[in-house]
Parts: structure tokens; sequence; C-alpha cells
């Protein structure tokens, strides 16, 4: 048995502080890598597009990632990235262009060769018009040149931050094969659901409501990989389930605590089980409650700031993620000591003070002691979403808000909170992808169109907080852009657009026949080609 578990409160102190270093000890490999075998891993959704450079979220990363490469990926240590199908970026000194040497000998899953005109077509017709963060990263990309097949200059119409591109490229760079897309619809092309990329994984099958396949790519341009045969994905929503599949050897894997965390101190007991909390430090979550901001109440600054004093952050962290969590202040998370600002005016759990701030605002309640009704819609990602939507309903009944939960599938859920705006309250759990600009920034950023998933969609629009974040997307310094970010930080205290009540990491679960595991800050998003299965 091969257990590696610490307390739960050091767990998320010793993960965090790891990130901002991204140089974790490795596990010494006790044997040559294996060659062959099928990978069998638990999958608890089935998203319905599977394009990376549509939609960069972890649900979709987490198949579409070993198919569709980006063109560099997290690593520890170094300066933090390592080439895929890029092998060297540059920035220029006034920040309008960004040069890519890109990898030679590379061909699509079909044949055809990888080239610049792949890099050219998806960054103008994907990232930039259509991703749901690239839409904002690269806004002011007017242009890519070509030069040679092996050189993509990105050019834009102002001065674009090096950081935040380079930061940008593990998450926001899938390449896709413009000979299937030119011409046609992206968002209905049937390659979002049939992947085809240059990975060292080609889309076998998909059969819904039951698995993904993916087949080792025989013409991987990494020499000798990738080692494992196959890679299947069992949809498997029962989470109890998936422990007593590991438990039976049915499964080799769960990622992003799929089993229970409940049940991590019995599992990591069970002979030829091991626990496994690295692996997810460049992609650390933030519980937070979405904010209708039509809603007549809640455009009520003092309404907004009741329901964060209603929330008793320390018991969420305590209770519904045992410990594997940090109370959060605010929309950066505490391990980004860049752009974290640690003294800003909170919202502690003060009953009184929230009555108090929902009686000023002029919300009384009523002789059956209520104020007023909202909808609460959980998000249905994680156990911990739909735990804290039940713990949320109870919270506000306490300063006199009906919250009334409406549980729906991923889908439903995604169609109500970003495109049609039938919510009140919404549970969410974005992701901070190592700098503000890539995916945070997004949920506070007035104007965005209607159906971006994982965006601001809840009617607020500040021209304050929008001017801070359009002067930091165009800070070229590193003091020029933490000023910026500090700015947007206390913007958004005073404001409470949105309520952040904790960041945290996940866990993997995984047989110890698996090796190679965690061994990238974004391992289960990543390419899996060094995965390997030991006999």
């Amino acid at each position: 048995m091969v257990v590696m578990r610490s307390t739960r409160r050091g767990f998320m102190a010793g993960t965090l502080a790891g990130a901002g270093a991204l140089a974790l000890p490795r596990l010494a490999r006790a044997q040559a890598e294996r060659r062959g075998g099928t990978l069998v891993v638990a999958a608890d959704g089935e998203p319905r597009n599977l394009n990376p450079a549509l939609i960069a979220s972890n649900g979709v990363f987490y198949v579409a990632s070993k198919v569709i490469e980006p063109l560099a990926e997290m690593v520890y240590g170094g300066d933090g990235l390592a080439p895929r199908l890029a092998t060297a970026w540059e920035g220029s000194a006034d920040g309008r262009s960004v040069r890519l040497t890109l990898r030679e000998g590379v061909t699509w899953h079909d044949g055809r060769p990888f080239s610049s005109a792949d890099v050219a077509w998806t960054a103008m017709n994907a990232w930039k018009p259509l991703q749901n963060l690239g839409r904002i990263v690269f806004r002011d990309l007017e242009a890519v040149d070509t030069p040679d097949a092996r050189t993509a200059i990105l050019r834009f119409s102002r001065p674009v931050p090096f950081q935040l591109v380079r930061n940008a490229l593990p998450a926001l760079s899938a390449v896709l094969p413009r000979h299937l897309y030119e011409g046609t619809d992206p968002n209905a092309n049937p390659a979002n659901a049939r992947l085809v990329g240059t990975g060292p994984f080609r889309f076998a099958e998909h059969r819904p409501g039951e698995f993904y396949r993916l087949e080792r790519n025989p013409a991987y341009w990494e020499a000798n990989r990738p080692f494992l045969d196959a890679i299947v994905y069992r949809v498997m929503p029962d989470r109890g389930a998936i422990a007593a599949a590991l438990e039976a050897n049915q499964i080799q894997l769960a990622a992003f605590s799929a089993v229970p965390l409940a049940d991590l101190e019995r599992i990591g007991k069970v002979p030829g089980v091991k626990v496994i909390p690295e692996g997810y430090e460049g992609i650390t979550y933030q519980l937070t409650v979405e904010i209708n901001h039509r809603r007549r109440e809640l455009a009520d600054p003092r309404v907004r700031r009741a329901i964060a004093h209603a929330i008793d952050r320390d018991f969420v962290v305590d209770t519904i993620f045992l410990g594997y969590a940090k109370a959060s202040n605010g929309p950066i998370p505490k391990f980004d000591a860049q752009f974290h600002v640690a003294d800003l005016p909170g919202t502690p759990f003060d009953v009184r003070r929230a009555n108090a701030l929902l009686d000023e605002a002029g919300f009384p309640r009523g002789a059956n002691g209520t104020r007023f009704a909202l909808r609460l819609l959980p998000a249905p990602w994680f156990e911990q979403t739909r735990q804290f939507g039940d713990y949320l309903r109870q919270a506000l009944r306490a300063v006199g808000i009906d919250a009334q939960v409406v549980n729906n599938d991923s889908a439903a859920h995604t169609r109500a909170v970003y495109t049609t705006h039938e919510f009140d309250l919404a549970v969410g759990s974005p992701v901070y992808r190592n700098d503000p600009a890539i995916s945070t920034t997004i949920l506070f950023q007035g104007g965005l169109p209607a159906g971006v998933p994982f965006s601001n969609q809840y009617g607020y629009d500040n021209p304050a907080m929008n001017a801070v974040i359009d002067r930091a997307a165009g800070a070229v310094d590193a003091a020029g852009r933490t000023a910026a970010y500090r700015a947007f930080q206390r913007i958004a205290a005073e404001d409470v657009p949105l309520v952040n009540v904790a960041e945290f990491t996940f866990i993997t679960v995984a047989r110890d026949s698996v090796r190679n595991v965690a061994n990238n800050p974004r391992w289960a998003t990543s390419h899996w080609a060094d995965t390997w299965l030991a006999e």
C-alpha cells in the first residue's frame, strides 16, 4: 500500500505553498516504464462538447487533453512551462507580438501535417471569438503571421503582457486542425464530439452513459510515447460506486476528488490503493455564490453583503471540505503571493450584522419571518458544491431569506446560469489558472455576451471595475499589473458582485499499479503520455 496523505489543514497549506513555487518532489521510479495496458478511470460527467479550443474547462480537458494538445504545459520547477506543440515563445518589448516556434514532425491523427496555419486559424477563429476564456485573453489579437510552417507570430492591436500570454498557454492554446474546421461553424462541427488532434491518444469511441475510449497514437511525435495502449473513461455519476470500483480494481484511477472526502482515510488504508494530493496546483478552485444582479433585492450591495455575512466559512471548510480547503477572502487565492491582497475588508460570519443590513436595505421580515424568496441553483460538478447549496439554504433561512434549491444536471445548470439567467443565486466553482486575466476577471467584467460559460452572466456592470480590468490587461510591466489587480480586488470587496467562500484543490485516488501520476501541476488535465501501468 502507498498512501500519500497528510493532515487535512496541513495538506492544503502544503499544497498551496507548493503551488507558488511549482516545485514539489516527485516519487522516484522503482522500475523502468512498461509499455501496454488499458488504464480505466472514472468520469462523473459527459461534456456535450469536448473541444478545449472552444470550452476551456477541466471537465473537457480531462478527456480532450490526451487528444488535442496545447502549445505548452505546466511543469514543476524551472520556469514552470514545458514545450508541447511549441518549442519556444518570445514576447516583443512593446507587448504587441509573441513569436512562437513550432515543433517539427507533428501530424494530425488523420495523417495531415501540423503547421503554423493550424495555429493561426485556431487563434483567430476559436480562441479569440469563441473560447469562453480566450475571448478575453486574446481580445486584442488582430492577426497571426505565418512566415513559414514552423513559425507563428501573434500580433496584438495594443500592448498585451507577455506574462499573461505565457501563463495562458497550457489552458487556452489547444490547437485545432484547420482542414477539418475551416468553412464550418466551429460550434457545430462534428469533430467537437469525435476529436482529431496531435496528441498521444486518438479518440476511438463514446457510448453515452457508458464510456469514452482513447487509443494509442502510433505516430505520436514524442518517441516511444505514450506507454499506455488505451484509456477508458467509465461514466460513473455515483461517487460511492467509484470508491467501490477502485477497491475491487475494476477501475484504476479517480481524479478531481471523485472519491468522497469522507472516504479518503478509509480507502487510503486499502492494500494497493494510494491517495495523492499533488497534481492540481495549477488549477485551484474557488467555491463561490453567484448572484443575479437583475433581481431587485440582489441589486442592492447591502443585500449581497448580508448574504456574505450569513456564511460561516470556517464551518464550510471544516464540515463540507473536512479541512481540505481554506476560507477565501477575495477573488485571487491566497497562494498567489504576487497578486493576492491579504487585508481586504472582509465579511466575517455575523448573523446580527446580516439581519441589520437587510433591514437597512428595506426588506423587513414578514409575518412568517421571511423577507423574500430566491431560487438557489447549486452547481452539479462536485459533491461539495451540492452540499454547500444545502448549507446555504439553511444559512439564509437564519436571516429571513427563503432559498428554494433547484437541482439541475450539468447542461441544464450551465444554460440556466450562463445563457437564460433563470436563477437568483447559484453555487459556482471557478478555477484560478495562475493569472487573474485568464479565468478570474471574466467573472467580474461587465458587458459580456450571454451564453459564455463560467463568466460574468450576473448582470453586474461597474464602470470602475471594467476600467481597472482593462488597465491591467494592457499593463506590460509586472508592477503595473500587480497594482491594477490589487485595485481589482478592493473593488470586488466593496461591491460583493459575488461571494468568495473557500479555495480548494483536489485529490486523486489510484491503484499503485498506475505510475507517473501527478507529475505536473495540471496532471489530470494534461497529456498522460508518460503514464504507465506496472504489472
